[in-house]
């Protein structure tokens, strides 16, 4: 447990973080799975709007440090090339 001040102001402010943190990469994650499905139930046009939604949303995580930049590109680009061969 936090003895001192500035260690329990730590904590607090930890806590915060993470909880905004946890929400940006809930948000990602969900943005991702909604163009899987799209992908998945083989909607061209669904698939097509929910990339546009998600490159920008992996793009600001990497961006806020949620994930690192070379995995939110490397997650664009497989999706990308994912709903180019759908339509």
């Amino acid at each position: 447990m936090a003895n001192t001040t500035s260690a329990k102001k730590a904590v607090r402010k930890i806590a915060r973080r993470t909880a905004i943190n946890k929400n940006r990469r809930t948000r990602m994650r969900g943005t991702v799975r909604k163009v899987e499905e799209a992908i998945a139930s083989g909607d061209a046009a669904a698939a097509a709007a929910a990339f546009a939604v998600v490159q920008p949303e992996l793009m600001r995580a990497a961006q806020k440090g949620i994930v690192h930049k070379n995995t939110a590109s490397r997650k664009v680009s497989r999706l990308a090339a994912r709903v180019k061969a759908l339509g």
